[in-house]
């Protein structure tokens, strides 16, 4: 009390001035604090939601998408780090409550001293900040089984004890880890079922989402694969839509992707492959061939040895008319299969 006296004492001997600034200075912090709290949101939900396997043949990304939304009438800030594992954090917990361990590389990211570089995000009222992470770095998935995923977001970084920071702390005049306390996203159930069977190359094998049996390329003509592919597509069976489509093919039809696959070593192509695939699921790219057709008629078909085009009418519902459209397929020929490497659309207009 005696403290508090002394404050309010010292308080009223201010000048009016100074009175009236320190007071705007303690709501402004009170209206901070509150704005963090109930003005900013931050979630998290599976960026391509699919079926998830242990590592093994099938350890492939668990994408997830991070989103920090600013609800405020105020521009909201916070530092995002270029690695962002010191910006975010993954508790992966089994449904006994048990954590899931971390990955040997955040293990590592973390207890090593060095620079942490980051950038000031500046999120508008009314907008929102998103970016997609992989789960697969910040946990050791070792067994099958049904988990907990919750994320923390730290707007002011990061900071585990042991490493130094002493460029972030100097910066904005933050000088305590953790000044901003982190922000807690919603909940999201993850499975993970056993590894996929590897193929003779090591490539995971596709199942059969019904029957659970291994998809394997037949020595189907090529006309019977363009059919195959179009009738998974109209079902939305998206591993028999991928088995006689040749992604790398493809892939390299894009100058600019044929440049990137080129570059890349064997890690970054297979990353590709995968970010192919989702994308083109999400109809980011190359919408043509991932559009649903209401009905589709062969039209014509030729082939020789190593090489096949099959030309197809497709037809697409778009309210209250049909869209008419005719596709061109190319087709090459190895190991006595025959995969679509390549396409081309031309338009017939509406009925």
């Amino acid at each position: 009390m005696k403290h508090g006296s002394r404050f309010v004492q010292n308080f009223v001997s201010l000048p009016k001035s100074k009175r009236c600034m320190l007071i705007t200075l303690i709501l402004f912090a009170l209206a901070g604090s509150l704005y963090a709290a109930e003005d900013i949101s931050f979630s998290i939900r599976y960026f391509d939601k699919r079926v998830y396997h242990v590592p093994g043949a099938g350890g492939e990304p668990i994408y997830v998408q991070v989103t920090i939304a600013n609800n405020s009438p105020a521009t909201y800030r916070f530092k995002l780090a270029d690695d962002r594992a010191f910006s975010i954090d993954f508790d992966i917990r089994t449904l006994t409550n048990r954590a899931v361990e971390p990955s040997g590389r955040l293990v590592q990211k973390r207890t090593t001293s060095g620079q942490v570089f980051f950038r000031e995000i500046a999120v508008e009222s009314g907008e929102s900040f998103s970016f997609v992470e992989d789960l697969r770095d910040y946990a050791e998935f070792k067994e099958p089984g049904s988990f907990i995923v919750r994320a923390k977001m730290y707007p002011e970084l990061l900071r585990p004890e042991g490493t130094r920071y002493r460029e972030l702390t100097a910066a904005a005049g933050n000088a305590l880890p953790g000044a901003a306390g982190p922000l807690e996203s919603n909940r999201l159930n993850l499975s993970l079922r056993t590894p996929a069977i590897p193929g003779p190359t090591g490539t995971p094998l596709a199942l059969d989402a019904d029957t659970r049996t291994v998809l394997t390329r037949e020595r189907l003509a090529p006309d019977e694969v363009v059919e195959y592919f179009l009738t998974a597509r109209q079902k939305s069976q998206w591993e028999k839509y991928f088995l006689y489509l040749d992604i790398e093919a493809v892939i390299a039809r894009d100058p600019v992707r044929k440049r990137q696959w080129v570059a890349e070593g064997e890690e970054g192509r297979r990353r590709m492959i995968e970010r192919y695939r989702t994308e083109l699921q999400s109809a980011v790219i190359d919408g043509d061939i991932s559009v649903i057709p209401s009905e589709f008629t062969v039209e014509r078909t030729v082939y020789n040895a190593l090489e096949a085009t099959v030309i197809v009418e497709e037809k697409f519902k778009t309210g209250n008319y049909t869209e008419r459209k005719r596709y061109t397929y190319s087709l090459r020929r190895k190991d006595d299969v025959w995969t679509i490497v390549d396409y081309v659309v031309m338009n017939l207009g509406t009925e």
